[in-house]
């Protein structure tokens, strides 16, 4: 091997055999990742070592790596052999694969089509189920608000026609404490408490029928709740004629026929009475 020397050229081989000698090249170096040519070589500036040196044993590296890859083909020969037989009809086989893709993508997208149209179905279901209820509730209420219109109706007509049998469907308890009610109010005229209950329950029908809105069946039912209301304000009327002209025993019943048309929100129709009878 070349030494690296320093001097001129009639130094001694003495001297000559001072000079270290350069340590082998590493394998490991040239398997880094980030392996760099001129990185590499900027790092050997310590090495004594000619340039030439230097090459050859770079060359020598070189071609030991190629008798390695040789030898590593030559021991593997009959495995590559079969690795290129096996790749042979490779198209053909990438085909079939892409062929069963396309179809289990069909499949998929056919259940799919299917999961979307049967959600729709179950959505037009319960919006026809929430329908149904809401007709259902209208019909209930409609039925309430006839049931309690035609009891009321019954009860004034009862009353009107000077009666004292409980009307239809009327509790006889409800009748009995009726009578007691008429026995605290004293011999003067209609019965207060009467007055109050039938009050009552027109307010009710009222509150039903606002909750029904502009149902059909509430516009036809107007005549029939003009008539309660007219037949309601003929009653107080009378009671509140009772009630003055019975003097001083009359002046806690008319407070409370009035107070009856506060609540049934009749105060102007009270207001008209009591100047007529001023009149």
């Amino acid at each position: 091997m070349s030494r690296f020397y320093f001097g001129d050229s009639n130094s001694s081989d003495d001297d000559d055999d001072t000079l270290p000698y350069p340590t082998p090249l590493q394998r490991s170096d040239f398997l880094a990742p980030d392996f760099s040519p001129s990185t590499y070589l900027s790092t050997l500036h310590n090495r004594h070592q000619t340039l030439e040196d230097l090459r050859s044993e770079l060359r020598a590296r070189s071609q030991l790596l190629s008798k390695e890859l040789l030898d590593l083909v030559n021991s593997n020969y009959q495995d590559f052999l079969g690795l290129g037989r096996s790749l042979k009809n490779g198209d053909e086989r990438v085909e079939e694969v892409r062929v069963g893709l396309l179809g289990f993508r069909k499949e998929v997208e056919s259940v799919k089509a299917r999961v979307v149209e049967r959600e729709e179905e179950v959505q037009r279901e319960v919006e026809e189920r929430v329908r149904i209820r809401r007709q259902i509730a209208v019909g209930r209420a409609l039925v309430d608000y006839e049931a309690r219109l035609k009891a009321l109706e019954d009860q004034l007509v009862i009353e009107t026609a000077g009666k004292d049998a409980p009307a239809a469907g009327e509790d006889v308890s409800d009748s009995e404490e009726e009578s007691d009610e008429e026995d605290d109010e004293g011999p003067v005229g209609l019965s207060i408490s009467k007055l109050r209950r039938h009050v009552l329950q027109y307010r009710l029908i009222q509150e039903v029928e606002k909750g029904l809105g502009k149902h059909p069946f509430v516009a036809a039912q107007a005549p029939r709740m003009m008539k309660v209301r007219n037949t309601l304000l003929l009653d107080l009327s009378t009671a509140l004629q009772q009630a003055r002209s019975a003097g001083t025993f009359g002046k806690e019943r008319v407070m409370k026929v009035m107070k009856i048309y506060v609540d049934m929100e009749e105060s102007a129709e009270a207001v008209k009475v009591l100047k007529s009878l001023k009149a």
